[in-house]
């Protein structure tokens, strides 16, 4: 007879594994090795089984460390307390056969859930974002039906017991040499079935129904930011679901965000940006007045010290960044020509290109 293998060498890990590694080695060996993927194949099948008892051990602690310590003499006289249907051992096999067959796994489904998560967009002003608001909404969700007052069958009759399952939630197959659950098909895990469902919730229990709530913005809020509300989503057996609001911000035609910082840009004369001038910008707060030093270039920022948006999370506030671009007059009339000609001929620019100018252009390229 030959020796037995080492556990840590058959799942393929090291002896510092931890329980998910365990776990994982073992999922992709028995599916690989299974039996009903390799029928007729005597290596497959004990390969399965050697595998299957690896995991056994190394996936319980006590058993773990026991074989860490005197290795297969721990189990002598008696194996590994091997038990396809003991707990933990047969989530795991339950999961497997849904993915080889196509079923669920292998808990029964008939316990209190928790309600499902629900998602809701709410769309905001540029200013509800930035300063914080309180809004109303109307949320759909699935309250208990009054026609049947949750039973789900008609006139309010309780579910009878599965005929299947016998009220179990799960039934058991034979696989080859061991036995293993799945949850029940006709009852899908509850356990109980409807004979005669309510015409109102058709045999759920529950309808779908609006519901309003009022919902606080938070300062600093960006497009894409969620809110969780807890225990605002479905109900069910263990508690309600979550609800989560996405927030939305709606474009404005003056600002736009950087972080928590703002953008604004704003147009200035050529005699304001060249002589210098103090003009009014908008900011989320109302207008205030901005100096433009003399002589300031098109494209110029100007920042405002906290009057940009703030931070979510309570740190302070960002600013303003004000933007000037230099205006070019589209129509002079005949004083306000003058005197730019007049401003030109001073600072020794030409306004009019001269004959002699394209003589010289003609000479370069002939």
């Amino acid at each position: 007879m030959s020796a037995k293998r080492d556990f840590y060498e058959i799942l393929e890990i090291d002896r510092s594994a931890d329980e998910d590694a365990i776990k994982k080695a073992f999922r992709k060996l028995a599916l690989k090795h299974h039996p009903d993927r390799n029928p007729g194949d005597k290596l497959a099948e004990a390969k399965f089984r050697e595998c299957s008892e690896a995991y056994q051990v190394l996936s319980d602690a006590t058993q773990r460390a026991r074989y860490d310590r005197f290795g297969h003499a721990a189990f002598e006289g008696g194996n590994a307390g091997f038990d396809f249907t003991a707990s933990g051992f047969e989530d795991i096999f339950g999961d497997l056969f849904g993915e080889l067959f196509g079923g669920g796994g292998g808990k029964a489904r008939g316990r209190r859930r928790r309600g499902e998560d629900l998602s809701y967009t709410l769309t905001v002003t540029f200013e509800e974002a930035a300063f914080g608001c309180d809004k109303e909404i109307s949320v759909p969700r699935a309250v208990q039906c009054t026609e049947c007052t949750g039973t789900g069958g008609k006139g309010g009759a309780a579910p009878t017991k599965c005929p299947t399952c016998r009220g179990a939630g799960q039934v058991r197959f034979q696989q080859g040499f061991f036995s293993i659950a799945k949850t029940c098909g006709q009852c899908s895990g509850r356990g109980h079935v409807i004979k005669d469902p309510c015409a109102k919730c058709g045999g759920a229990g529950r309808v779908r129904q609006e519901y309003t709530l009022q919902v606080k913005i938070p300062a600093g809020v960006d497009t894409s930011t969620r809110l969780k509300l807890r225990g605002e989503g479905e109900s069910g057996g263990a508690g309600a679901g979550d609800l989560f609001v996405v927030i939305n911000v709606e474009e404005h035609e003056l600002f736009r965000r950087d972080g928590n910082d703002v953008i604004c840009d704003v147009r200035i004369g050529f005699p304001q940006a060249s002589l210098g001038a103090e003009i009014e910008v908008p900011t989320l707060e109302g207008p205030v007045k901005l100096k433009v030093k003399e002589g300031t270039q098109s494209g110029s920022v100007f920042r405002l010290r906290g009057k940009g948006v703030p931070d979510l999370h309570g740190y302070g506030r960002g600013d303003q960044l004000t933007r000037v671009f230099v205006e070019t007059p589209r129509k002079l009339n005949q004083r306000q020509r003058e005197l730019l000609e007049e401003f030109a001929q001073i600072a020794g620019e030409e306004v009019h290109a001269s004959r002699g100018f394209f003589d010289k252009v003609r000479e370069k390229f002939a």
